[in-house]
């Protein structure tokens, strides 16, 4: 399982470095792009770490969740699934590998929004070592929830449009304030996986950060990346066989 699952991921991070790299650097000028329009309107306070802490996460939502959903779609689409199932690599290797390193790539990008919006809003720079945990944490729930989409599209082009619509949602319930939502919409808020890492980035801007409260978000976002990637496990190994 191991020796695979590395085998898979630095496979995968040596394709993303070079197919990725403009993506990823219209991922983060996208980012930077929504703080500097939100500057105008957001002051300051829960706001304004509301809006640093989702477009940082919204980073990971674009490459992990968007570009994945499309990589597994063009995978199935294209007979690629059959390639692997002829290798001995188990199917979880695959997904972990691939989400792995699709998570990885994020990491440049959300540090660069991060701090930048910091020092736009003026948030302290102190603990945006929380960062350590939400982009992996974040980066596997995302992760998992963009393969599943891609494997269980039934078309290529429909799997494309679901890993949009996923993007669309990190950035409209991630970015806006959660108090500006309607309730519906924040029951929404509530079941997106990216939530509770924007919620952790954002808590952590605070001069005395709770860091139980940190530490429940991180972990509810741990919990819904298991269960994502299992998912999208599952979804590998249905798709594999027809």
């Amino acid at each position: 399982m191991f020796p695979s699952l590395a085998a898979v991921y630095r496979a995968q991070l040596s394709r993303a470095r070079v197919a990725r790299i403009p993506l990823l650097f219209v991922a983060t000028f996208q980012s930077v792009g929504i703080m500097v329009l939100m500057r105008g309107v957001v002051d300051g306070g829960s706001e304004a770490r509301a809006v640093v802490a989702g477009s940082s996460v919204l980073v990971v939502a674009f490459v992990a969740l968007n570009l994945l959903a499309q990589y597994f779609g063009q995978l199935r689409a294209g007979g690629g699934l059959d390639h692997y199932a002829t290798l001995p690599v188990p199917p979880a290797a695959v997904v972990l590998g691939a989400a792995g390193a699709y998570a990885s790539f994020t990491v440049p990008g959300t540090i660069v929004t991060a701090v930048a919006g910091s020092v736009m809003f003026g948030l302290p720079l102190t603990h945006l070592w929380v960062l350590v945990a939400v982009i992996p944490l974040s980066g596997a729930a995302l992760s998992g929830l963009g393969a599943a989409l891609g494997l269980l599209a039934p078309r290529q082009e429909l799997a494309t449009l679901l890993g949009q619509l996923g993007m669309s949602a990190a950035l409209l319930l991630g970015v806006l304030p959660a108090d500006r939502l309607p309730t519906p919409v924040g029951w929404a808020r509530d079941l997106l996986p990216s939530t509770y890492g924007v919620e952790a980035l954002a808590r952590s801007f605070d001069a005395q950060p709770d860091w139980a409260v940190v530490a429940l978000d991180l972990a509810v976002c741990a919990v819904v990346g298991v269960l994502s990637l299992a998912v999208a496990t599952w979804a590998y190994r249905r798709a594999a066989v027809r």
